[in-house]
């Protein structure tokens, strides 16, 4: 569990509230530890093991088998092989840090992530063979968490693992959404978009799910290896068609800068499985945490702390800029006119926002927010703005977000740091950096999307 401490920076220290801001943070991800998530919806009673009030009996199955896909993995299988005891025959774990686990007949993997890589490869491979070992009088319990679509690859046939990190890579720097891009990752891998359940050769399966999506649409999270695909065909190539990719200086459509063979497998390849399909019969898929759990938990802390706590919305999306633009304008306004509450407030926002990339700075989407902000809060007193990546790696970088007052502008200045020129080159991290203002945590185990804090003194 993550100390409140772990979330000093320099604003935060010369704050007469700072101390009460990291408590606040740090319930916020506490609420959402994976290990207690998955304790919250899982009994077990002798042989009869319950799930989100659903029994199963140990003796009716040959064998209990666990997978665990994302970067909640780790926490999630540790308690869950704990309450399965002697009953777990095997599991495997793909996560994007080890951490120690004591459970012996679990195997570890790393993947790639963001972007795909050769572990991410032997990760698919790996899956395949176990799922596909399977059979109807066999229990398979996946947890799946953030992070999994990268960190598990299995590209159709046809298509190259090279192949799936220009799609990738192209998509990120384009601005897509995060359910965008899974809707591609879905046709164009054999475990997504329900191919776990297709090669488990009609196993009983039940997922617990961490959700790191707006919305929680099962089929997003870790691109629904265990979930029908309610997108088709048109779907995905309409997504190619809306975006463009900067590439030698101009900027192309997407389906333009993409290999062919992504092209031809999309056009091509068959309907993934849909909402009434007969594979999914023998299916529970069940979401154990959310951005709106851990939204939930910082709100009642703020209270406890003395704050006005308000939810302003948890489906934040769109370009960090634009929402950088409208958080501070409803900060300061309810500075200014005590609507929807007084001071002293706290009030939050969960979601997850994109970013175009146009230069070739450091940083991710929460500190792209938090620097687009800077000039919009200048000199505007009495307010703070917090920005928390809930895994606490905010993109390619070990920083979880950053911290925003009404000095900020004016500090950066003294040093010589222009936020606006550091914007337009992406550069956000870099300017954060200087400022000492960069959240840095470390990776908190779990993942349920963002979360930005507006607070008024």
């Amino acid at each position: 569990m993550l100390s409140a401490e772990s979330f000093w920076t320099s604003s935060l220290r010369a704050a007469p509230e700072g101390e009460r801001v990291t408590r606040i943070l740090a319930a916020a991800i506490t609420a959402v530890e994976p290990g207690a998530a998955v304790g919250r919806f899982v009994q077990r009673d002798g042989e009869m093991l319950t799930i989100s009030g659903r029994a199963y009996d140990f003796q009716l199955f040959r064998r209990v088998v666990l997978l665990g896909i994302g970067k909640a993995s780790i926490a999630m299988s540790t308690t869950l092989a704990g309450i399965l005891g002697a009953r777990l025959e095997s599991g495997l774990v793909i996560t994007k840090h080890v951490s120690a686990i004591h459970h012996s007949p679990l195997t570890i993997l790393i993947g790639g992530h963001p972007v795909p890589d050769e572990r991410s490869l032997e990760a698919g491979q790996k899956t395949i063979e176990l799922v596909s070992s399977l059979g109807p009088d066999d229990l398979l319990i996946c947890l799946i968490s953030g992070g999994g679509s990268a960190l598990v690859t299995a590209p159709v046939d046809g298509v190259s693992l090279a192949d799936i990190q220009v799609l990738t890579s192209a998509l990120l720097a384009s601005g897509a959404r995060i359910d965008e891009i899974n809707t591609l990752r879905r046709r164009l891998d054999q475990v997504k978009g329900g191919g776990i359940v297709k090669m488990a050769s009609g196993a009983t399966i039940v997922s617990l799910i961490l959700s790191d999506v707006v919305g929680s649409a099962l089929e997003a999270i870790a691109s629904g290896p265990t979930a029908p695909d309610p997108a088709t065909r048109a779907d995905a190539l309409s997504i190619l068609a809306k975006y463009e990719c900067t590439a030698y200086g101009k900027n192309t459509l997407l389906e333009n800068r993409i290999p062919i063979s992504i092209l031809h497998s999309l056009r091509t390849s068959p309907e993934t499985p849909k909402l009434g399909d007969p594979i999914f019969e023998k299916v529970q898929n069940v979401i154990v945490g959310s951005n709106l759990l851990a939204a939930q938990a910082a709100l009642t802390q703020a209270e406890a702390e003395g704050f006005q706590p308000y939810l302003l919305r948890n489906d934040l999306q769109g370009e960090a800029r634009a929402t950088a633009f409208e958080l501070a304008t409803f900060l300061r306004h309810a500075r200014l006119t005590g609507d929807p509450l007084p001071a002293p407030a706290c009030i939050v926002a969960g979601g997850e926002t994109t970013v175009t990339l146009k230069g070739n700075g450091k940083g991710g989407r929460n500190t792209e927010l938090a620097l687009a902000a800077v000039s919009e809060l200048a000199d505007f007193p009495g307010v703070m703005l917090v920005t928390l990546a809930t895994d606490g790696e905010d993109g390619p970088t070990d920083s979880a977000g950053a911290v925003v007052t009404g000095n900020t502008y004016r500090r950066a200045r003294s040093l010589g740091l222009d936020p606006v020129e550091y914007l337009e080159r992406n550069d956000s991290y870099s300017f954060f950096s200087v400022l000492d203002d960069l959240l840095k945590p470390g990776p908190t185990g779990t993942n349920v999307n963002d979360l930005v804090f507006l607070f008024i003194f």
